[in-house]
């Protein structure tokens, strides 16, 4: 029997933002079937020593640390002509790695999270490679010079180009390259030329008994009015964006109808943009918190007000599972199979957010049989188990395998 080595730019545990949910789930189901290694970054030294159930079953593993600073890793990157995404991700310690387990161990199958993590893989290796590349990164940074201006528009101007190009480098070598939607399978397939045979869409999806709603108490609030709830990581462009534009554009029309109506922003690092918005426009900032369920259990109204978004939106599957009434933009609900007012409500602009948010205020009845609709789709149809029925197949671990493992 073959093994497996998986690469990742994160650590993939605990599973506790976006890109680390997928990556976990992806790994314990490989872990289901083969001896697995695997190569990674933390962030920090506590995350790379922080322990795990899957690491214990791995069949060995190397964490490297990041430790290049971005404006090094902007210089290589002009200095080579490559994508800053490559070069912040260069380590000499992870191509070590790959290339010694490679030599002494029966590899059959490299799967890519994550696509700068493909530059690690040899140009001499032969065997199965999928690259799940979960989203379109090029796509995002043409969006973020689309939106900007002065140098950092040529910047990611830049980045989309030499990125967009490795993409299709990287897909055109891989026997399957995976995405989180079928808009960004279909989205690939155009830019790439490449066939359905080789990109295909595997969905994220939720651990259920996790995100039970009847599992976990309500978080305890000083203040008795209505609660807006956003959750996600607060250092990450897009979620900064939302919540700046959601406070400062639709809140003062909400609160102007429910005065004592609190906009909270739950999630990790928030920025400094963000801890400004604290007690302007019934804006509370609460941060990192012990348990996001909590949270979402304590809100009214769920939004993700999202400008530019890629993919799936774990936290509106989330929102969603727990029964809870989302109002999501346009971006935001991409690639979710619900319907707009049976399942959720999908905003055209600003306006319409702060409209839709008001109208399920006035009515919780409304807001309430949506949230229960909502949980119903997530859980006939979202759980990992689902979503990940075929990537053995994908990774070309056949039929007699999946039945050894099973018994």
């Amino acid at each position: 029997m073959g093994e497996i080595l998986f690469l990742t730019h994160r650590v993939p545990w605990p599973p506790n933002r976006g890109d680390k949910i997928r990556s976990h789930h992806i790994l314990r189901k490989l872990l289901a079937y083969k001896p697995v290694h695997l190569a990674c970054f933390a962030d920090d030294l506590s995350e790379a020593q922080e322990d795990s159930a899957i690491k214990a079953n791995l069949a060995s593993s190397h964490i490297a640390l990041r430790t290049k600073s971005n404006w090094q890793a902007g210089i290589e990157a002009l200095a080579t002509g490559k994508p800053v995404s490559l070069t912040s991700f260069e380590s000499e310690a992870i191509q070590g790695y790959v290339d010694q387990i490679l030599q002494s161990r029966p590899i059959d199958c490299i799967f890519v999270f994550s696509g700068q993590m493909a530059q690690f893989v040899p140009a001499s290796y032969s065997g199965r490679l999928v690259m799940d590349f979960a989203d379109v990164d090029s796509a995002k940074f043409e969006s973020y010079a689309e939106s900007g201006k002065g140098p950092m528009a040529w910047i990611n101007r830049r980045e989309g180009k030499l990125l967009s190009a490795f993409e299709k480098q990287i897909g055109e070598r891989a026997d399957h390259s995976l995405f989180v939607s079928e808009a960004e399978a279909s989205l690939f397939r155009q830019r790439s030329g490449l066939d359905e045979q080789k990109i295909c869409a595997v969905g994220n999806g939720i651990d259920l008994e996790f995100y039970d709603p009847d599992a976990i108490a309500a978080v305890s609030h000083d203040c008795s009015g209505p609660k807006i709830i956003f959750t996600g990581q607060m250092d990450y462009r897009p979620n900064v964006e939302a919540v700046v534009s959601f406070s400062k554009q639709a809140m003062p029309t909400i609160v102007a109808r429910f005065p004592d109506a609190e906009f909270i922003i739950v999630g990790r690092a928030p920025t400094p943009e963000v801890m400004r918005l604290d007690g302007e426009n019934g804006t509370r900032v609460a941060g990192s918190v012990d348990d996001i369920r909590a949270w979402i259990k304590s809100a009214d109204i769920v939004v993700a007000p999202l400008r530019i978004a890629r993919g799936i939106q774990n936290k509106v599957l989330e929102a969603m599972a727990m029964r809870k009434a989302v109002v999501a933009s346009h971006p935001a609900a991409q690639g979710i199979n619900a319907l707009d007012k049976k399942h959720f409500y999908v905003a055209e602009n600003v306006d319409h957010e702060a409209q839709l948010v008001c109208e399920l205020l006035a009515h919780p009845a409304k807001a309430g049989a949506l949230g229960d609709r909502a949980s119903a789709l997530i859980r006939s149809g979202y759980s990992w188990e689902q979503q990940l029925a075929n990537i053995a197949t994908l990774c070309g671990i056949d039929a007699p395998e999946m039945a050894e493992a099973a018994e």
